[in-house]
């Protein structure tokens, strides 16, 4: 008689059942990613209504950056899953448990220092993570971003700012985990609601401290200097009554000639930031580009050039950027970070409560080899990370679906305030500048895209026609 997986005892069925979940989602995901690359192999001249919006060196450049990142995408994620699958059918977490026990003993403290231990599995697991990773994130900079001409950081820089990163992120995690497991451990029946209070407030002062304290640490912020675009962008503003009261220009060209902006702080105490790849009279990238004559291109310049623009400006003019932040306001004038909130802190209170429920059942723990012992560390990971997997892709898709909605909203309130054709050309010379592909499979972009494809926001943004 076959026995199926339903004959199995139910702590197996958990197991098998979070192992064949985690592989259908990859499947799926997979199978998605394979459409797109089709795409990119397959539309190698530019469609006629995108001919006035993208020459076709431009677009041919796109396409084989995305071919590229798409195909290491694969590979990168087909070794994750490999990764974490073997992690769970070799007991790869009770043995870190086992290690991290050791070590705690080593130092005089017995098993009734849970905490103590889950620091030092914590840290094991993270430092893992970071070694396994390295190789991968390594040949993304500095395989496929400097061959397409988006990588500005040394190997010295970025082995220092990965280093560098590690131990900022143990100084946070570590005490901000702790302090959850203790009031976990002493909360009594209404821990949940504590939990969820915790973490509320450290996500909100996180959010508060990061661009002051944490950003600067890893990249030079500088006051946007006085002139034509920080008056405008003041008076832009005030006429939304956005709470501004200060501008920094950060220096992302550093690491990468990829452009952002955004907007934080909370109450009357609003800051905006602006990447300097995204500012055509600060780009350091076009500095470069003028200081030098044009000269004919061998191939020994070429090997030895890095950002090497020629003819090309980067970034956006004082009108465009302007249009950009419209946008970025709009989200706030809109609401749709006071939503975002909501949805994430609702989110949370509902997976404290399950948590809350689930807890208490032994058999979680022995599904995935806690047979002795039900650390509270571990329950987290078990029920956050693998019981609450489903819940999290669906969730993840519907907020997806509501991000497309908010920009769409955002750009038409960008419009509203009479910045239409600058937004147009914006976001054509953005997707320029970031070698986006603007031609996607449907399939794929309804799960992925946070941000609607460019065509789709061109065609809402009107017929705006460019100079």
């Amino acid at each position: 008689m076959v026995e199926t997986i339903f004959d199995l005892p139910v702590e197996k069925q958990i197991f098998y059942a979070v192992l064949g979940f985690s592989w259908t989602v990859y499947l799926w995901e997979a199978y998605l990613s394979y459409r797109q690359r089709r795409i990119y192999r397959t539309t190698t001249h530019v469609p006629q209504e995108l001919g006035k919006i993208m020459d076709s060196e431009t677009f041919e450049k796109s396409r084989l950056y995305q071919l590229d990142k798409s195909n290491f995408s694969f590979w990168s994620g087909l070794y994750s899953e490999t990764e974490g699958t073997l992690i769970l059918l070799l007991g790869g977490i009770p043995f870190l448990w086992a290690v991290a026990g050791s070590v705690t003993t080593r130092f005089g403290f017995g098993p009734e220092y849970e905490i103590t231990q889950s620091l030092v599995f914590l840290t094991l697991a993270t430092l893992f993570s970071a070694i396994t990773g390295l190789p991968w994130s390594l040949y993304n900079t500095f395989v496929i971003e400097e061959k397409h001409g988006f990588n500005q950081q040394t190997l010295g820089f970025f082995l220092k700012d990965a280093v560098k990163k590690f131990a900022v992120t143990q100084c946070i995690l570590l005490p901000v985990t702790s302090l959850l497991l203790y009031i976990i451990k002493i909360g009594g029946d209404y821990f949940f609601i504590y939990a969820w209070l915790f973490t509320l407030v450290v996500s909100l002062v996180l959010v508060t401290i990061y661009a002051d304290y944490i950003a600067p640490l890893f990249d030079k912020f500088t006051p946007l200097p006085d002139g034509e675009l920080k008056t405008d962008i003041e008076a832009m503003a005030k006429s939304i009554s956005f709470p501004l009261t200060k501008i920094y220009v950060v220096e992302g060209s550093k690491r990468s000639s990829h452009s952002n902006a955004y907007f934080y702080g909370f109450f009357k105490n609003k800051r905006i930031v602006l990447f300097d790849t995204l500012l055509e009279d600060y780009s350091p990238l076009n500095k470069a580009g003028e200081s030098q004559p044009e000269q004919p291109e061998s191939d020994e310049t070429s090997s030895e050039s890095k950002a090497k623009p020629k003819n090309k400006k980067q970034g956006c003019n004082n009108p465009e950027i302007l249009a950009v932040l419209g946008h970025e306001l709009g989200h706030w004038k809109l609401g749709h970070t006071v939503k975002n909130i909501v949805i994430s802190q609702m989110n949370s209170f509902l997976c404290f409560s399950l948590f809350a429920v689930l807890i208490g059942r032994k058999e979680l723990f022995v599904a995935f080899g806690f047979d002795d012992s039900q650390p509270t560390l571990i329950g987290l990971m078990i029920i956050f990370q693998f019981i609450f997997s489903p819940y999290n892709e669906v969730l993840s898709f519907c907020l997806t679906v509501l991000s497309r909605r908010f920009e769409f909203q955002a750009d038409a309130f960008a419009r509203a305030m009479g910045k239409a054709s600058e937004l147009y050309s914006a976001l054509i010379k953005l997707n320029k500048d970031n070698l986006g592909f603007p031609v996607a499979d449907w399939l794929f972009s309804m799960w992925h895209y946070s941000h609607p494809p460019l065509l789709e926001r061109l065609r809402a943004l009107g017929n705006t026609k460019q100079d």
